[in-house]
């Protein structure tokens, strides 16, 4: 064999270690608007407020693995609709549409992307500022494909501690496992160092709220600033099932609450710290493998207040073109990262929900992305919908009693038909 021929061999070779090599990319956009816009923390009426308090941004983690490209995007918003995620996955390039997952914080205290009517029926949507988000999650996500390098992984599932989260309804009704994903680049002047530390947990962000009349990220912002001082690279937030109620716990006595930025930064601040700690022992997952499905499935819509949403709202206008909302269909995906496995909600399923799919899950790291893809409302099962006073909010504000047993069934079927990951 002469020396071309064997040079050829040892490129092809070393071209095909680095295509199977897990590598890892991020980016961060500030998508603080930079005028007041009407907030609101669900189908209440919106409010103008009078300042903003921390940045707002998207973060982009994308994932690769041979053929395999993922990106996890987190949207510092109460939540965004398929509607606009879809227009930013037709701005994005080497990455299926269906293996973008847009998730959103859920803080109250951003401007909202529905284009709910205020108590006189006027429409506050600022379609120009969601457009603008539209391009700057596009822009993130490429801007993480150029930045992808070899990395490994560290992972957990483990109980947080410390005065975090409960759950508003009833107070011990939550799950307090908080997941950690962790990329660490493996060359370059950064070996070693986290390029992402991904925070999954299942709470409101909402410690300030449309009250405080404040444009923020609530506790997403110090709980962020917290892991990137400490100990570098990007931090993004995934939420769980925090539905019906699962609140941070800012309780003072006698029934009061702290509702200030002291709190968000006592709340965030704690959140990382555990997530660090829990972090920081774990063995590295070398060169691990990663693995992306999805399905869409149909919700049937019979609540009047969400239908009235979908048709009057501006920013849907484009959806309407095919549907007239008697049902909706959204996607769910299934990853596995690593000893991970993640399965999507598109909405905010209520704990007992959140728990038995967890049980499901071929995995004992089992993550679940709340408000990812969507963002429907409550999900909870017709044995709970409208059967008791405490739940008549989160009745009025879902689609309707068979969403969670649609979701149940059919993210079950997905994780049975799926391959778990490695453990």
């Amino acid at each position: 064999m002469n020396f071309i021929a064997s040079l050829f061999i040892l490129l092809l070779s070393l071209a095909n270690v680095d295509a199977q090599t897990f590598r890892a990319g991020t980016a961060m956009k500030d998508i603080t608007p930079d005028h007041l816009i009407p907030i609101s923390g669900g189908l209440g009426a919106p409010v103008m407020p009078e300042g903003f308090k921390g940045k707002l941004s998207v973060r982009a983690f994308v994932l690769e693995k041979g053929a395999t490209r993922i990106a996890i995007v987190s949207v510092d918003n109460i939540g965004w609709p398929a509607y606009l995620g879809d227009r930013s996955r037709n701005l994005i390039k080497g990455i299926a549409p269906e293996n973008v997952l847009i998730g959103a914080t859920h803080a109250h205290s951003c401007p909202e992307p529905y284009g709910m009517d205020d108590e006189k029926g006027n429409n506050r949507a600022d379609p120009k500022y969601v457009s603008w988000c539209v391009t700057q999650i596009a822009s993130a996500v490429n801007e993480a494909v150029a930045k992808l390098e070899p990395a490994s992984l560290k992972t957990v599932v483990a109980e947080a501690k410390g005065k975090i989260a409960y759950n508003f309804y009833a107070p011990k009704l939550n799950d307090p496992r908080l997941g950690v994903i962790q990329a660490i680049a493996t060359s370059g002047k950064n070996a070693g160092m986290p390029i992402v530390t991904l925070v999954n947990y299942a709470t409101h962000p909402e410690i300030l709220g449309k009250a405080s009349k404040l444009i923020s990220p609530d506790l997403c912002g110090p709980l962020y600033d917290r892991i990137e001082t400490k100990v570098g690279g990007m931090a993004i937030f995934m939420n769980g099932a925090e539905g019906g109620m699962v609140t941070a716990d800012n309780r003072l006595e006698n029934d009061k609450e702290a509702n200030d930025w002291n709190e968000c930064i006592r709340i965030g601040t704690l959140m990382a710290d555990e997530a660090l700690l829990l972090t920081e022992p774990i063995p590295v997952q070398e060169n691990p493998d990663i693995y992306c499905t999805s399905k869409v499935i149909t919700f049937p819509i019979s609540s009047e207040k969400m239908r009235y949403v979908l048709n009057h709202s501006p920013l849907a206008a484009e959806a309407r073109k095919n549907s007239d909302f008697s049902a909706i269909q959204t996607r769910i995906n299934l990853l596995n990262i690593g000893k991970v496995q993640v399965v999507t909600i598109p909405g905010e399923a209520l704990p007992n929900i959140g728990y038995y799919i967890k049980r499901k899950m071929k995995s004992t790291q089992p993550f679940l992305f709340g408000l990812t893809n969507d963002a429907f409302g409550y999900i909870l099962t017709k044995e709970d919908f409208d059967s008791f006073e405490r739940y008549s909010y989160i009745t009025r504000t879902s689609l309707g009693e068979m969403t969670g047993g649609i979701f149940e069934e059919e993210a079950i079927k997905l994780i049975n038909e799926n391959p778990g990951p490695a453990e």
